[in-house]
């Protein structure tokens, strides 16, 4: 009997407050997924319209087209690495990331800790919904026109129509939380070959009507013609952008990687499916977003808002119905499966997924995800950077002390006791989270608003500019000299 079995099966461990079957150790039994299914899930979860998005903010921003690829492409070569490691723990033990979380947080700890990754998984939520609401919309002004000119809600910044086709999606979202993750499968099995086969549409009518995919790519110059130091200004950033765009999944993959088979599998099929298919997609996100330079003379990076522009009722119908089933399977996928885990690990006996699922569809439209999206400025510099330090920092502390403290040697029935060896609150970890976070933290504010740049050194501006690396190697570094060694960590 494996030790995931043998604690499953713990008297003690099934009567702890800490203990569900939501965040049980998976069984060998049910230990099945192979390359391919870790390939496959994330060509599902990468092949999604914020992919597209973030190839052609860049290409808003002032990028050539070679440039956004190569920051595409380096910056998920380097999430990788994290994600990897990150995952061989769930492979290992067949733990979801808020119990994994117990053994360098504390019992109680671990469950702040994972409400931050959680709170950043309701903020993608509430995009993704806003970015379903936005085709409904889209496709309601087709038939209806007047529709475009409903009241507008105050200071929301959107009108009453856009305020229903937000709530409808938003409801759709929660019907499938109801109904259970498996009602979501088999929408998964054809969404993302349809935004695949969308934006491939898209490319080969921007290429037509250009005339050339070079002519396309040569657009992009337009912008960074007259300021060729432009890239190394916003290289940087962009870059971690990139890392954070899945530095969630990097923290998280452990609620996927729990079901592998093997070590291999999990790290091979997320070779295999993240770099490339992040790439492809954003490319496509590029190459159209620098033909909308010449068609229209503007960089139009929503997709959205690009197929509002054609003529044809049936394409703009059916492109966004796809788009709105597409976007409702990916936002299952990544983002309510964390959160939800998240939130129920706050009273697991009390709080089921389902519950959690409800909270987060709730925070989700708290974050106004319209404002965030209304700018690449701030989905870039405000939310992915801003978030990526938060998630940099957990992610150091996590794999210090899983490599380097405790040698990949857990204790599982610990980790449901509340006075079990990992106590209650673990201090060396929130001391190297607070120290490593106290760097960007004046970076931040000051792109909040709330302090002025001009009037703090810039270091500080600097040092947000890199804050995933920044945050990610400060707090592995601080947690390795504070944290004491531990004693045996056998796995029972």
């Amino acid at each position: 009997m494996t030790s995931f079995d043998s604690a499953a099966q713990d008297p003690e461990v099934i009567s702890s407050p800490l203990y569900s079957p939501d965040l049980a150790p998976v069984p060998a039994q049910k230990r099945n997924w192979d390359t391919w299914h870790f390939a496959s899930l994330w060509i599902s979860m990468a092949v999604c319209i914020p992919t597209y998005m973030l190839g052609g903010s860049m290409i808003r921003e002032g990028m050539t087209w070679w440039q956004a690829m190569l920051t595409v492409l380096l910056g998920n070569l380097i999430v990788l690495i994290p994600m990897a490691l990150n995952a061989h723990a769930g492979t290992k033990y067949g733990l979801p990331l808020p119990v994994l979380l117990r053994a360098c947080f504390g019992t109680r700890g671990a469950v702040v800790a994972a409400l931050l990754r959680g709170l950043v998984g309701c903020g993608w939520f509430g995009i993704q919904t806003w970015i379903g609401g936005e085709a409904i919309y889209a496709m309601l002004v087709v038939f209806f026109p007047d529709m475009a000119h409903s009241p507008e809600l105050g200071s929301l910044g959107l009108n009453a129509t856009q305020a229903v086709c937000f709530l409808i999606f938003w409801i759709l979202n929660m019907w499938i939380v109801y109904r259970g993750i498996n009602t979501i499968r088999r929408l998964e099995s054809w969404a993302a070959p349809f935004l695949l086969l969308m934006g491939g549409a898209l490319l080969l009518w921007a290429i037509r009507e250009v005339g050339s995919l070079e002519a396309i790519l040569e657009a992009s110059n337009r912008i960074t013609g007259e300021e060729p130091g432009l890239f190394r200004e916003i290289f940087w950033p962009n870059l971690t952008a990139m890392v954070g765009f899945w530095a969630t999944l990097s923290l998280n993959i452990p609620d996927f990687s729990r079901y592998a088979k093997n070590q291999r599998a999990q790290v091979l099929g997320q070779a295999l499916g993240l770099p490339a298919t992040m790439a492809l997609f954003s490319f496509i996100g590029i190459a159209v977003t620098s033909a909308t330079l010449l068609l229209f003379g503007e960089a139009i990076w929503d997709p959205v808002q690009l197929l509002e522009r054609f003529s044809s009722p049936v394409v703009i119908l059916l492109s966004m119905i796809g788009l709105a089933i597409a976007t409702l399977s990916t936002n299952i996928a990544a983002n309510v499966v964390a959160s939800a885990n998240d939130i129920a690990n706050i009273f697991p006996r009390k709080i089921s997924f389902r519950t959690g699922g409800y909270i987060t569809g709730l925070i989700g439209i708290l974050i106004f995800p319209w404002k965030l999206l209304a700018d690449p400025q701030g989905f870039i510099f405000t939310w992915l950077i801003g978030y990526s330090a938060l998630l940099g920092a957990l992610a150091g502390i996590m794999i210090c002390d899983y490599y380097i403290i405790r040698g990949t040697r857990l204790q599982i029935p610990d980790l449901y006791k509340p006075k079990g060896r990992y106590g209650l609150w673990n201090r060396p970890a929130w001391i190297a989270l607070g120290l490593s976070l106290a760097p960007v933290l004046p970076g931040f504010l000051a792109q909040m608003g709330l302090l002025e740049a001009k009037e703090m050194p810039g270091i500080f501006t600097n040092l947000y500019t890199y804050a995933w690396f920044v945050t990610f190697f400060l707090a592995m570094g601080i947690y390795r000299v504070i944290q004491r060694p531990v004693g045996d960590q056998s796995p029972l």
